[in-house]
């Protein structure tokens, strides 16, 4: 017999609250105590988990939704299923917890769908806005947009309350600069490519709920000092005044485009603020060999006042808030990059005449800087969609139950993932963002930058229309840079184009719809006599559904594993009719050529549903041939069609190859 009884004496910290050990029940326990007030941090793992709340009042906060629990309440949580326990009571609240490893259960926990879901959360998905200098190229479309559109389309799919919100960065020092460059107004640059944007992304079939222009919006201003204000009343964020680069020619302050130099922490040379490389921040000042890109001359350092976050003070803040939500390996190696450095107070006002000015005019002359500014942003998008939507969203009172989720590029990736949960956590001490973070890497063109000052770059507008978005969006997302850099190359798009889309799953569909109508007046077959073969290839139809399920889904999502995942499909349904095909024509085996092409009709109908995120109109049209709405709900497991379907494949037409090129010029 074992008999262990609650000691407060024995207890020690662990997640956050306090932990004993309970020793020789065969499985991990222990005894646990929430005082009052204290919740335990957020954790995942591989355990099957059950809690016996012993004592006191609280709540489980569970993806976002919480469940009261009290004395007698028994709560079992399933592998990686994520829990946070808080005291809600004015006594301690004490538990005991057993746990022990299941490894069929792990692995089925970690491949079920449901796991993952939102539930009825609303999703909030944002793609970063991009800045108005410029129109969007197809190392911009590969990345955030393409990303965030393919992800919402999939939630969507699967019954998630899903919106993709992005918007035009007017307040850019980018946009300034081009301004003087084509002799607009900032305000004229910023209005003339947001429309140019907008009109790029309807072209690639990427809609938007939410597409806020913060230059024109009339609340956005007032909204975003209202803001920093409560940042600043934090006490965290003061004016302090530090070294700054300024032009020595005509003296004016340098930041971002203004200036270029080595960076300080892996000597590549970038601009100011980011690197590109390693996607660190720097002051400007420790810039190596800088050259002020207005005069062309090496700047002159001046001491300038400017309102500076001592980024060093919050690496515990990040670290929870990195253990909420979905945190790339590599966003976390930045993180710890950037908190090794002993101290960094990071200026988040700046010299400059375009942008919102701080409340206070205690740095006149000074706008928030645009990065921290993004911050507020995303917030006033969902309150901006909430309010054409009915619904009370506040960008002033964020909620625990939302659901964020970001798409940005690598070089993003400080302003994202560490800046903004510190602003957060200033601005609304008691909102606990849960944010995922999705980021990609550049996407190059022919082995080089895509770079619109060197005309090296290939325009959305000049390859997309209706009968080539779908082809360039399953290119993209068959290369997208996750994790690597990766490469646009025409002749490889030309070559995926040729003999992919047209020479394989075209030719595969056509035949397809031309065999039934040879042998079954167009019309759906019923499945006769199955054998081993057909049970086989039913199986690997659902093994492919299982791996795009992953590849779309919140925790594994990667369009590259997507787009594989539906080549393979095809790649598998060829092969299996190219095999039984060959008793096709034999009398004594018409019940098994019948089976033969109901199941590659089910393919069809499996690869229209899976197709849908990533190529919404050639789904649409696969669909429609095969006698089905438009593809609106994910599939959870593979199904026959119905028999009598009329199918009209035989002489569809889902690509076309690019037209000839023209005469050089």
């Amino acid at each position: 017999m074992i008999i262990s009884r609650y000691d407060p004496h024995a207890l020690n910290e662990a997640f956050g609250i306090d932990m004993s050990a309970i020793d020789g029940l065969g499985v991990g326990a222990g005894w646990g105590r929430v005082a009052p007030g204290v919740r335990s941090t957020g954790h995942h793992h591989d355990e099957t988990e059950c809690f016996v709340i012993v004592a006191g009042r609280g709540e489980f906060d569970v993806d976002g939704t919480r469940h009261p629990v009290s004395p007698g309440t028994v709560i079992l949580f399933e592998p990686f299923e994520s829990h946070v326990l808080e005291n809600t009571g004015d006594s301690d609240l004490v538990f005991v917890t057993q746990y022990w490893r299941d490894p069929g259960r792990a692995l089925a926990s970690a491949a079920d769908p449901r796991r993952a879901s939102f539930g009825d959360r609303p999703v909030f998905v944002f793609s970063t806005p991009p800045t108005p200098n410029g129109d969007l190229h197809l190392g911009h479309l590969s990345g955030p947009y393409l990303g965030a559109d393919a992800y919402v389309r999939f939630q969507r799919m699967t019954g998630a309350e899903a919106y993709h919100l992005t918007g035009s960065d007017d307040y850019q020092s980018y946009v300034a600069a081009a301004g003087l460059a084509d002799g607009r107004t900032p305000a004229e640059t910023a209005a003339h490519y947001s429309a140019e944007i907008a009109e790029t992304l309807r072209l690639m079939d990427i809609p938007l709920d939410q597409y806020t222009v913060t230059s024109t919006d009339p609340e956005y201003a007032q909204k975003l000092r209202e803001f920093f204000a409560r940042v600043t009343a934090s006490g965290a964020v003061r004016v302090s005044e530090a070294e700054a680069l300024v032009d020595a020619e005509d003296g004016r302050y340098l930041y971002e485009a203004d200036v270029s130099g080595g960076c300080p922490h892996c000597t590549a040379s970038t601009g100011g603020n980011i690197c590109e490389e390693c996607g660190e921040p720097n002051l400007v000042h420790d810039l190596t060999a800088p050259v002020s890109a207005r005069s062309g001359a090496a700047p002159r350092r001046e001491r300038v006042s400017r309102y500076s976050l001592p980024v060093h003070a919050f690496r515990d803040t990040v670290r929870e808030h990195h253990r909420l939500g979905r945190v790339p390996a590599r966003l976390a190696d930045l993180a710890r990059r950037v908190f090794d450095r002993p101290r960094f107070d990071l200026p988040v006002t700046h010299p400059a005449t375009w942008g919102v000015t701080p409340a206070g005019g205690e740095v006149p002359g000074q706008v928030i800087w645009v990065w921290p500014e993004m911050s507020y942003g995303f917030l006033h998008g969902i309150q901006s969609l909430g309010a054409r939507l009915g619904r009370d969203w506040r960008a002033a009172e964020p909620r625990r139950e939302w659901k964020i989720v970001h798409f940005f590029g690598y070089d993003n990736s400080f302003y994202h993932s560490l800046l903004y949960p510190i602003l957060y956590k200033l601005a609304h001490p008691d909102w606990e963002p849960d944010i995922d973070y999705h980021v990609n890497e550049f996407y190059l063109l022919e082995g080089s930058k895509f770079s619109t000052s060197r005309r090296h770059a290939v325009w959305g507008k000049d390859v997309l229309g209706p009968d080539t978005v779908d082809s360039v969006r399953y290119f993209l997302a068959s290369t997208r840079p996750e994790g690597l850099r990766t490469d646009f190359r025409r002749a490889a798009y030309e070559a995926t184009l040729a003999d992919t889309l047209i020479g394989t799953w075209q030719q595969w569909l056509n035949d397809l719809g031309a065999r039934v109508a040879k042998h079954h007046a167009g019309r759906a077959p019923d499945a006769g006599n199955w054998t081993p073969e057909h049970s086989a290839f039913l199986a690997r139809l659902g093994t492919r559904l299982a791996a795009v399920t992953g590849a779309l889904g919140p925790e594994g999502f990667s369009l590259r594993d997507a787009a594989a995942g539906l080549t393979g499909l095809v790649e598998d349904t060829v092969r299996f009719s190219a095999a039984q095909r060959l008793q096709a024509d034999d009398p004594a085996w018409a019940d098994e050529t019948r089976t033969a092409v109901a199941l590659e009709l089910a393919a069809a109908r499996l690869l229209a549903h899976t197709a849908a995120p990533v190529m919404p109109r050639f789904a649409a049209r696969l669909a429609g041939c095969l006698d089905l709405p438009d593809p609106s709900v994910w599939p959870d497991t593979v199904e026959l069609l119905r028999p009598g379907s009329r199918i009209t494949l035989a002489t569809a037409v889902f690509f076309r190859p690019p037209p000839p090129a023209g005469p050089p010029a």
